[in-house]
């Protein structure tokens, strides 16, 4: 990183230095303590209770502890200079929520240390892949909530229609903007806008951007492309006395009071007409956006589900899920806050509370590290070559049938149990993780190629699901169609090494019959 010349070097200021022609950011590391869990505590997880979890943790950010190994400065320059007096602006993307967000918190730290305003931005593209209408309305719905709560607490949040490359550069120039912060992601395309980003801004403006999906930062966690769940699965838990902490809260910004004046409040039916996506697909029914639902699904999961999830997690036909994913996936609630509040509970349903927490973590933590480090990381090109080889000596293999993307999409198969659950997909966005496998397992067994297979798992699930367009739904098609994260099984047609599900194997599973009626999955004819 580089250092301004006669100036302290963020990493190694301490809080006693000072700058008298700028202001370092603020990456000073303290120790942290691992957190203590009440597992006798009965669970209680209202937004007020929540709160109060916080408070007692400290009063504000600026009390705590805060470890700078969550961050990393993107930009040049470490320094806010006393010429840029418009705020700290925090860009939030990934992390669509106020509280237990790092990204806010240290935003806040920063403004608070500097007595800067605190601004939030969020850039609504009018079209992102394939996501449709159904996503789009519950990232909206999120934001709506993200409105609400920032206004209570003083901070604007204001919404540019457009990409980050053309809105965020002009409005840190025409605010005067002191430094900018970003949420964290894999995936290529927002890493692209990071970079774009990143070339337009004035070069004294320091670029600053945290982790505040995964528990243990991604950077921190490794710093290549592991194998498996086994081989991060001990870099991960090392970690966790040092990231798996309370969260202090965000707090009403003292520095606002002129900014938050004259804000004006968002158009969301302006937002929502901006938009150029696929509207064919609508909301769905069962699961409400947003902050406050998502600490109602935690709690239903804790005080309902928790105690049979070990048991019966691969049992599509019970309740047993926590259903939190698509809140993960627009970053509503903190993965973390989850975990923390499930541990609550360890001395009741261990085994559950350990299932979870691997899950939760290892599982969701390895799939950012595939994509980060894998630029192929929906490709069989990022397959390992073991995969790469045994899929290629099979690609001649018969398929018979074979389906194309229409008769995959409308669930017209001849295999009742996979159009039971892609019907799910299409009603509910969402598809129980068990059969998640083998329905991507099957389309590999009933397309023309691998490629074709692959290509038609990911914009299924990407189109349909809740939580599409996601290091975990990558990863998830990348397992069952190309064995990443797995190893070579027994040889057999198309499938090669690459683990196969069958219909059989189910039926020893759960109650298929069940399941199938439940969706209404009916058997169509081969072709």
């Amino acid at each position: 990183m580089k250092r301004v010349k006669n100036k302290p070097s963020v990493i190694s200021q301490g809080k006693k230095n000072k700058v008298s022609s700028s202001t370092a950011i603020d990456t000073d590391n303290d120790s942290i303590s691992q957190v203590t869990t009440n597992e006798k505590s009965e669970s209680n997880i209202s937004t007020q209770s929540l709160q109060q979890r916080r408070l007692d943790t400290a009063a504000s950010i600026a009390e705590f502890n805060f470890n700078k190994k969550r961050v990393r400065v993107l930009s040049s320059v470490e320094e806010v200079p006393e010429s840029r007096g418009g705020g700290v602006l925090y860009w939030m993307s990934r992390d669509v929520r106020v509280q237990d967000n790092w990204a806010f918190l240290y935003s806040q730290r920063l403004a608070l240390k500097l007595k800067l305003p605190l601004l939030v931005t969020f850039c609504l593209l009018p079209k992102f892949l394939n996501a449709t209408l159904r996503q789009y309305k519950f990232l909206l719905g999120g934001l709506k909530e993200v409105e609400r709560e920032c206004g209570e607490l003083s901070i604007p949040l204001h919404l540019c229609l457009g990409s980050p490359q053309e809105c965020l550069p002009e409005l840190v120039n025409n605010w005067k903007i002191s430094a900018l912060v970003c949420d964290f992601t894999p995936l290529r395309v927002p890493q692209r806008w990071v970079e774009e980003v990143k070339g337009k801004l004035s070069t004294e403006v320091p670029f600053i951007q945290v982790d505040a999906h995964n528990v243990v930062p991604l950077w921190a966690a490794s710093d290549k492309q592991e194998y498996g769940a086994r081989t991060i699965r001990g870099k991960i838990n090392s970690k966790l006395g040092e990231f798996l902490t309370e969260f202090p809260p965000v707090i009403k910004h003292p520095y606002n009071k002129k900014i938050i004046e004259n804000h004006e409040a968002i158009d969301w039916n302006t937002a929502e007409a901006s938009l150029q996506c696929d509207r064919s697909v609508d909301d769905v029914e069962w699961a409400q956006p947003g902050y406050t639902a998502a600490c109602a699904q935690l709690e239903g999961f804790c005080t309902k589900r928790l105690r049979i999830f070990n048991e019966k997690r691969n049992d599509p036909t019970i309740n047993a899920l926590s259903g939190l994913s698509p809140w993960f996936h627009f970053g509503q609630i903190s993965v973390q806050r989850c975990v923390l509040e499930v541990m609550r509970l360890k001395s009741k349903y261990k085994a559950s509370v350990e299932a979870f927490c691997e899950e939760a973590i290892v599982r969701r933590e390895l799939a950012d590290n595939f994509c980060y480090y894998n630029e192929h990381y929906d490709s069989l090109k990022g397959l390992h070559a073991w995969a790469a080889k045994t899929l290629e000596d099979h690609r001649k293999d018969k398929r018979t049938p074979s389906y194309t993307l229409a008769e995959f999409e409308q669930a017209r198969t001849h295999d009742d149990l996979w159009n039971a659950a892609q019907i799910q997909l299409l009603r509910e966005g969402k598809m129980h993780g068990f059969l998640r496998m083998y329905w991507a397992k099957k389309i590999l067994e009933w397309s023309a190629t691998p490629e074709v297979a692959l290509e038609t798992a990911i914009f299924l699930n990407d189109k349909y699901s809740l939580d599409g367009i996601d290091p975990n739904g990558y990863v998830g098609c990348m397992w069952s169609i190309g064995g990443v994260h797995d190893q070579g099984w027994a040889e057999r047609p198309i499938f090669g090494k690459v683990r196969y599900m069958n219909y059989k194997g189910c039926q020893r599973k759960f109650d298929v019959t069940a399941f199938v009626a439940r969706y209404g999955g009916k058997v169509y004819k081969l072709k």
